[in-house]
């Protein structure tokens, strides 16, 4: 039974949609991107929704223990070309008719955030991993990063979690 009386609110999923037209999707083809890929999916059906993946611009650096940061390697500069082209083609088979999707290279939370912006989202949906303490310490997490770096809301999916 439907109603049209102005005093029962909307069903939640549609307020959702509502306020989260564009959706990015950060896509790094790990469990808990999957995870965040359905669940943008089942969420907002309706949403127009951009596919993110970043190749990490690190695999190409190594960490400066000095304090510095990262330092360029002096790998083979196709190292990163070869690494697009494979991620693009995975990306492909991600995405669905009506689906947008973008790669780019960089740091993936900062990359992430940019092109969320740049395409004017109104959500980034990504997935979280469970690091162990070292890895968290030294690396850091790209769902905290973009939960910071972000100027719309972020929506961070844990692995295994179901709807």
């Amino acid at each position: 039974m439907t109603t049209s009386d102005p005093n029962v609110p909307a069903p939640v999923v549609a307020r959702a949609e509502a306020l989260f037209a564009r959706v990015a999707i950060g896509i790094d083809f790990s469990e808990s991107s999957a995870g965040a890929l359905e669940l943008a999916r089942t969420r907002f059906p309706g949403a127009e929704r951009l596919l993110v993946h970043v190749v990490d611009a690190r695999v190409a650096a190594m960490p400066d223990i000095s304090g510095a940061g990262l330092v360029p390697m002096t790998s083979s500069p196709d190292l990163l070309d070869t690494l697009a082209k494979v991620d693009h083609s995975r990306l492909d088979q991600l995405t669905e008719v009506g689906e947008s999707q973008q790669l780019v290279t960089g740091d993936p939370a900062a990359a992430l955030t940019e092109a969320a912006q740049a395409w004017n989202a109104d959500l980034i949906v990504v997935g979280s991993h469970n690091q162990g303490t070292i890895e968290h310490f030294f690396v850091g997490s790209v769902a905290e990063q973009v939960v910071k770096r972000a100027q719309v809301p972020v929506l961070v999916v844990k692995r295994g979690s179901q709807r």
